[in-house]
């Protein structure tokens, strides 16, 4: 009876087990499993997160100025024997002949700007697919500007600043903006100051999401996505603070000498140098009939007390009143007193006899009208 129990649920079992799978079902089942694979392998390996200096960006576009301006003063240099001005009305054509020159041996080329090379950084196209798995180690690697890019770039930076700069010279060498002019050109130049103006704001919200974000430090980069990455992830930048710390030094020097020359006395300074002179000597300050002070004739003379040096009443007087402990500046003397210089006949004499000593007829004729 048993037997036949065995027999029986064996034989229903072996009735119930499913028909095998067909051959191309694995594949059907990779197929739908794959995309959930990829994106769980996408989120174990993740994109490295990267933060570009935006010191290093700035310095690097201030230094592309600097590169350029150097540049044009050279060339400026060549024509420095022709007219004056020839080179001022083609201004703007200098400046974009030299920014293309630049552009055509650092971009066009895949090589970086003077300024970006000197801090470590490349522009690279953030368009294309990013990289993921072995191939990011990193996260500076990435393709370079593609051709439509480094075109765009030109034209943009280039081209454009040549037209508006031509464009604005235009403008105000015809006066469009004076409401004497026609409809037209007043409306030409209300359409370019409030482009001037657009352009303006623009660059400001770019430089404060610049700030936040640390990419795109102009609106051309942010329309082209040309992002500036790091060059070589182990170069280090290199700072010399040395031209800074002179300066510094220098600055606050002559801070200083600013604001303590007006408090030092000229005199002073004199009195206390002239022990150390070598000749001290009364007549050796020069000659006596001038005012030591101001080297000149004196329109009314007087004569310091008791030394009596002759001096112009105004030097003589707002010396005396600047400091009461005025001493003369021929002879070092204490100043007591200022007495108005009176030339007797016989000093008259004497001195027109030395002034002239071979003209004895001047000196007969002088004498007896005296």
């Amino acid at each position: 009876m048993e037997k036949e129990t065995l027999a029986s649920s064996s034989s229903s079992s072996s009735n119930q087990i499913d028909p095998p799978p067909p051959e191309d079902a694995w594949i059907d089942g990779h197929r739908r499993l794959l995309p959930h694979w990829q994106s769980i392998r996408q989120s174990s390996q993740a994109s490295i997160p990267i933060s570009i200096s935006r010191v290093n960006q700035v310095d690097a576009a201030r230094l592309d100025v600097e590169m350029s301006a150097m540049l044009k003063e050279q060339l400026v240099k060549v024509f420095s024997l022709m007219k004056p001005g020839f080179l001022f009305q083609y201004e703007p054509e200098l400046d974009a002949f030299l920014e293309f020159l630049i552009w055509r041996f650092s971009i066009w080329v895949d090589k970086p700007t003077p300024g970006n090379a000197l801090m470590n950084l490349r522009y690279r196209d953030e368009r294309s697919v990013p990289m993921r798995g072995k191939e990011v180690r990193t996260g500076l690697e990435g393709p370079g500007l593609t051709v439509p890019q480094k075109i765009w770039y030109c034209l943009a930076t280039v081209g454009g600043q040549y037209i508006w700069a031509r464009l604005q010279s235009f403008s105000a060498f015809r006066r469009w903006g004076d409401s004497e002019q026609r409809s037209s050109a007043r409306r030409a130049w209300v359409l370019i100051q409030r482009v001037e103006g657009f352009y303006k704001a623009a660059s400001f919200s770019n430089l404060l999401i610049f700030l936040y974000t640390g990419r795109y430090r102009s609106i051309v980069e942010r329309a082209l996505r040309a992002r500036l990455v790091y060059g070589s992830p182990n170069m280090n930048r290199a700072v010399s603070f040395e031209y800074m710390n002179r300066q510094l030094v220098w600055n606050e020097f002559s801070e200083m000498l600013l604001l303590l020359l007006p408090l030092l006395n000229s005199s002073s300074i004199k009195k206390f140098l002239l022990p150390f002179s070598k000749d001290k000597s009364p007549g050796s300050s020069g000659d006596e009939a001038v005012c030591p002070i101001c080297q000149a004739n004196p329109t009314i003379a007087f004569i310091a007390i008791p030394c009596e040096h002759r001096y112009c009443y105004y030097c003589l007087r707002t010396r005396c009143a600047a400091t009461s402990s005025f001493r003369c500046v021929r002879c070092n003397e204490p100043v007591l007193a200022m007495q108005r210089h009176v030339i007797t006949e016989n000093k008259m004499a004497h001195n027109m006899f030395q002034a002239n000593p071979f003209k004895q007829g001047t000196w007969g004729y002088t004498l007896h009208n005296l």
